[in-house]
């Protein structure tokens, strides 16, 4: 009896949750602005304002949850397909943003209504906060994985900060899918798999760590 009523609460705050973020949205899109008060916004949608407390602190709470459940929508479908712990690290990460264009194309407007249009975008925008997070922790996996593969190449200093180039790397993406006007988002494709090659290709083990080992083994037998 204990287990169906904690089953039923965890689906009521979920359904609550659900509720608030869909009706922030739409108020969003239909007037290109926030609620004017939260108190407005509850009496709108018929909630009361302490339901709206026991899940938000504020509307930037709700905005980043939206995009949390965009980042986790992404990496369940990706990691529910049969074939995907058969992929390399390079097959994982263009799998996570093709499907996040996806997921990312029935919240278009809404995406298009609340990102900035400043030339020089931030490197975390404040509504990008929790689904940085759960990113990281996403492609920590991921790298973890190539460095044993020796998909990328481990080096001293510059592999703790791979992470951190791929974050760029995926702002890039948003960014360049949000000025995409190409029938079906063409162009979104194709810059995501040369950012993604371009990526791996650097990461991995290339020319210049040749040099390298060649002039440390020219230093030990001199």
């Amino acid at each position: 009896m204990e287990k169906a009523t904690a089953t039923k609460t965890g689906k009521t705050k979920t359904n609550q949750e659900e509720k608030i973020r869909k009706a922030y949205m739409a108020y969003v899109l239909e007037n290109g602005t926030q609620p004017a008060s939260i108190f407005k916004f509850v009496k709108d949608i018929k909630i009361k304002e302490e339901v709206f407390y026991e899940h938000y602190n504020s509307f930037e709470n709700v905005e980043k949850d939206i995009w949390l459940g965009m980042l986790n929508e992404t990496v369940e479908a990706i990691q529910a397909e049969e074939v995907y712990d058969q992929y390399s690290a390079r097959e994982k990460l263009l799998a996570f943003y093709y499907t996040l264009i996806e997921v990312m194309k029935s919240n278009r407007s809404y995406i298009l209504q609340v990102t900035p249009k400043s030339r020089k975008p931030e490197i975390q925008p404040y509504y990008l906060e929790y689904f940085k997070k759960a990113f990281d922790e996403f492609i920590a996996d991921v790298l973890l994985e190539a460095q044993e593969t020796e998909e990328v190449k481990t080096r001293p200093y510059i592999s703790d900060r791979y992470k951190d180039g791929i974050w760029i790397q995926l702002l890039f993406v948003l960014r360049f899918w949000i000025k995409d006007d190409s029938k079906g988002f063409e162009k979104t494709d194709a810059a995501i798999e040369k950012a993604v090659n371009l990526s791996f290709d650097l990461m991995g083990r290339g020319p210049l760590d040749a040099m390298l080992d060649f002039a440390k083994f020219l230093y030990q037998n001199k």
